[in-house]
């Protein structure tokens, strides 16, 4: 037992370690902090988003702002105040996912392998890093999905509407368990359609309780004007074309085709002429490209075998990723990924659960998983210094750069 609490525990610190040590630098904002933070910013002033003293239309509901202010609250309006939420619910999710592989797979190994690999992704690294949305999304949908596999509805629905309550694209998984909830359980969860939208609106309470929001005073009645503002959301999002040079197509997502840079500078501190420091969100390269086979292992295993852990891990993939296939001529990112990685994680934990079900097969094959673990790890290490922003000399630099496209 001693041995089992000493593996999680480091490995919980490991993570905590590299999503919080320098997490200051850079000490301006990066990408679409500038955003976040100055909406996080306002909410701590006035309750809502305001550009100076005009009501600022917003295009991503409270949630997630509330969850950065929270953070500028306690240590102040500076560069590791803005993270530092991020960087918690980055580091809990290490041990969520620990806990939806335990209750999946009923194996303490396998619910540690999740873990570490969770740990050591170098997407979940920089979003863990950075004040942007996307990692309380991630977040949020986790712990739902955790409550709902343990039958916890009434908290499981709280989860998923303080998902939506960040983002909409949670609503596409939240859909797909309520249908899957329904075909399971020949029952509808009553209880989740009225807590979800409770839960969303009431997230809102700073643009009700003031007259500073945008569309407050577009009608005497505050929910004609909270729709008015919904539907002027829609239409931004699915408007949304403008051409950005780190955009990615969700076909390429998988297989790391475009990361996303959240930051460039050429510093002079790397003891050399020419330096880099760069923050680049991707994932690590083997855990994702092992990933890809994984799904089609995992999804072959539910074709021919109908197994209900492998379909609970397509549904969680197939919810936050399919549906931005529909939206091809959005603006995208593949940073979106973070909201499914977990189950591309699940997915990889399965595949290994399969191949060494049988302890004769743990005893035959066990040594192409310490060569592929050791990989994983190695890969983890070489591209570490592009998930936490350390400067490198540019060669070095350029050396990561496997691909013109992560450039």
């Amino acid at each position: 037992m001693r041995k089992k609490a000493l593996g999680l525990a480091f490995v919980l610190l490991l993570g905590g370690l590299v999503r919080f040590i320098n997490l200051s630098s850079p000490a301006e904002l990066v990408f679409d902090e500038v955003y976040y933070v100055n909406g996080a910013q306002d909410y701590l002033k006035n309750g809502v988003e305001t550009d100076g003293a005009k009501p600022e239309f917003i295009v991503h509901p409270p949630v997630g702002k509330w969850a950065i202010a929270a953070g500028i609250k306690i240590f102040g309006d500076n560069s590791f105040g803005w993270r530092f939420s991020a960087a918690l619910v980055g580091t809990l999710s290490i041990f969520l996912i620990f806990l939806v592989a335990r209750r999946l797979f009923d194996s303490y190994f396998l619910a540690l392998l999740a873990a570490a690999l969770t740990a050591i992704d170098g997407l979940h690294i920089v979003m863990s890093r950075t004040a942007l949305l996307d990692i309380f999304l991630m977040f949020f949908i986790l712990l739902g999905f955790l409550l709902v596999l343990y039958e916890r509805n009434i908290l499981a629905a709280l989860a998923f509407g303080l998902a939506l309550g960040t983002k909409w694209s949670a609503l596409y998984f939240i859909a797909a368990i309520l249908i899957y909830l329904i075909v399971n359980r020949k029952r509808v969860p009553y209880s989740y359609l009225i807590i979800i939208p409770i839960t969303y609106i009431a997230s809102w309470f700073g643009w009700f309780l003031s007259d500073k929001g945008w569309s407050r005073n577009f009608s005497s009645n505050p929910i004609i004007s909270w729709l008015h503002y919904h539907r002027e959301m829609l239409n931004f999002h699915t408007g949304l074309t403008t051409e950005h040079s780190y955009q990615a197509n969700p076909w390429n997502w998988l297989i790391l085709g475009r990361p996303t840079s959240f930051f460039y500078s050429t510093p002079k501190s790397c003891g050399q002429s020419n330096c880099s420091q760069e923050i680049l969100a991707m994932g690590t390269p083997l855990i994702w490209w092992s990933g890809v086979f994984a799904l089609a292992i995992t999804l072959g295993y539910f074709l021919y075998r109908r197994e209900k852990v492998a379909l609970l891990i397509l549904i969680g993939v197939a919810a936050n990723y399919l549906p931005w296939f529909f939206f091809q001529k959005r603006t995208m990112f593949y940073f979106y990924s973070i909201a499914f990685q977990p189950f591309l994680i699940l997915s990889i934990v399965y595949v290994v659960a399969k191949a060494f079900e049988k302890p004769e097969k743990w005893r035959a094959n066990k040594g192409y998983f310490y060569l592929w673990s050791g990989l994983v790890i190695l890969s983890f290490i070489y591209f570490l210094p592009l998930f936490i922003g350390s400067v490198l000399p540019y060669d070095s630099w350029y050396d990561r750069m496997w691909f013109p496209s992560w450039i």
